[in-house]
């Protein structure tokens, strides 16, 4: 189940389903932008790329800080943790289902030796 730390209504994965927002997290990986710097690697508005921001600081991947005049996006891990949270329950079901698996291969492996 995912913590609820982001604003009622905002789903990480809701953040992230758009390939543009995806792209904004890419480009803060390798460094924290102001926010017209990153408005000139897409082909849209500013106003466009300011609302996409603004969701992924809700959903908790990015922060907003001034410096100057100039507002500086940095990634934020509280949106990250909610979909690992998320991801683990995953991670865990099929750990144990490929350990099932292992297992009841061994043991067929295990018979077929006994019966030659």
């Amino acid at each position: 189940m995912l913590p609820n730390k982001q604003p009622k209504g905002i789903d990480p994965f809701q953040a992230i389903a758009d390939s543009s927002r995806r792209q904004i997290l890419l480009l803060l990986s390798q460094n924290s932008m102001p926010v017209h710097s990153l408005a000139a690697h897409f082909n849209m508005s500013r106003p466009a790329v300011s609302k996409h921001i603004k969701m992924l600081r809700l959903a908790g991947f990015i922060s907003i800080s001034d410096i100057g005049r100039e507002r500086h996006c940095s990634l934020q891990e509280d949106g990250f943790k909610a979909l690992n949270s998320w991801m683990d329950h995953y991670n865990q079901f099929w750990k144990e289902k490929l350990l099932k698996l292992r297992r009841l291969m061994d043991q067929k492996k295990s018979n077929s030796k006994k019966s030659n």
